[in-house]
């Protein structure tokens, strides 16, 4: 519901209240009406009904009436066609999503917050939600909001991510990652100030626009900076030079989660069994029909297409591709030690 139209119901009903008020003490003061039958005689007049007078009026009262009415009828006619509004356009159906969204965000943990609905923040959410992962989009412009709501599955708090009220809605202490993409960098700078300050073991990635503002970003507490002008400039160039390599590595990040995809997989519960054990002992190939594409070590170092010599730790991170099937059992032997 747009503030507009809250802000035009209150006016309406404040000048009808005006108008209500100024008819009782009228008709109590120069007719003499009773409370009830000032009100009732303001009512019929403000209306139009066209009941009979609760009593005779004098001159004076004629005069006051005739006065009501030409003064009433605009703004009982905007009130009316104010609430009308505010009915249609959903107000009621709104103040309920809102609540049940909030109730909802109350309950989230290990998600990740979106500030910004704009082209890269659209992007981030299709993403998360291919891999279900549970989301929280902040948003403070009126238009997008709208496009955020046709979606009825979509957690969103209306606000400026950059204040700490708003990101505490948002379950910041309970998330497990946040991704700003707000256009300034500025704005970017304060959310990820805020955000590490709620949750210092925050996952956080920023957008900068500018060349420098990654340093800044990275002081202030951010994970890792996505320049989008710097990462669209070298795609360009590889499409020219090595247009299939780029389209290959596309077809498989792009892929759904039903199909072949690039799956990461932590080996911080790996069985004592593959502890100091090499990749070629694990029968990556064999045992589940996975490949091991990818490793980081602990120093956040990356081994690419790793040896099947390589020992494995359970400080490690795997990068694995294949389809779902074949990745849980890959997960299922590391854990257990042994075929599912």
């Amino acid at each position: 519901m747009k503030r507009e139209t809250f802000r035009d119901a209150y006016i309406a009903l404040g000048l009808l209240g005006i108008v209500l008020t100024l008819g009782v003490i009228g008709y109590m003061i120069i007719e003499g009406f009773s409370f009830t039958e000032a009100v009732f005689m303001t009512i019929i007049t403000i209306a139009t009904v066209g009941f009979r007078e609760v009593h005779p009026l004098s001159t004076g009262g004629m005069y006051f009436t005739v006065f009501l009415i030409v003064t009433s009828f605009g703004i009982f006619a905007y009130t009316v066609s104010t609430i009308t509004r505010y009915v249609v356009d959903g107000a009621i159906r709104h103040y309920y999503k809102n609540r049940k969204v909030r109730n909802k965000i109350q309950q989230l943990r290990d998600h990740v917050i979106i500030c910004g609905y704009g082209r890269n923040g659209r992007q981030a959410v299709a993403e998360l939600l291919d891999h279900n992962v549970p989301i929280v989009i902040i948003e403070k412009e009126e238009p997008v909001l709208e496009k955020i709501l046709e979606n009825p599955d979509l957690l969103y708090v209306h606000g400026d991510a950059t204040r700490d009220e708003v990101l505490t809605m948002c379950q910041a202490e309970k998330a497990k990652a946040l991704i700003t993409t707000l256009p300034i960098d500025a704005d970017n700078l304060f959310v990820v100030l805020t955000a590490r300050e709620l949750n210092p073991n925050m996952t956080i990635i920023s957008r900068a626009s500018h060349e420098h503002s990654d340093i800044k970003l990275k002081r202030a507490g951010a994970t890792n900076i996505i320049q989008p002008d710097r990462i669209g400039g070298q795609r360009m160039a590889k499409l020219v030079a090595q247009p299939d390599v780029v389209e290959f590595l596309d077809y498989i990040m792009l892929q759904t989660s039903e199909s072949v995809t690039l799956k990461e997989i932590s080996c911080n519960r790996i069985n004592p069994y593959f502890e100091g054990k090499s990749i070629r002992e694990l029968d990556v190939r064999n045992e589940s029909g996975a490949n091991i594409i990818g490793l980081k070590r602990s120093d956040s170092s990356f081994i690419i297409n790793p040896l099947p010599e390589i020992q494995l730790s359970s400080l490690d991170k795997l990068f694995v591709l294949g389809t779902p099937p074949q990745i849980e059992r890959l997960i299922n032997i590391m854990r257990e030690g042994h075929e599912s």
